[in-house]
């Protein structure tokens, strides 16, 4: 049986073509009701870099 990719991994982060993996920077889920709305819209789209050992994206990202 083929391994799979984790799926709940692969819902929260975003792999480039070039085989970057992005995933959402912190602090942005609540107490942004006082932010400006272009803030608010900006935190939407805000991606870090997620740092993995080779070990866990053998594990978690097979397919990615």
């Amino acid at each position: 049986m083929a391994m799979k990719s984790n799926k709940s991994y692969l819902k929260r982060l975003k792999v480039t073509k070039n085989g970057k993996i992005l995933g959402r920077a912190t602090g942005q889920n609540h107490f942004n009701s006082k932010e400006s709305r272009r803030s608010q819209l900006k935190k939407k789209n805000a991606k870090v870099p997620f740092h993995m050992t080779n070990k866990e994206k053998s594990r978690f990202l097979v397919n990615a």
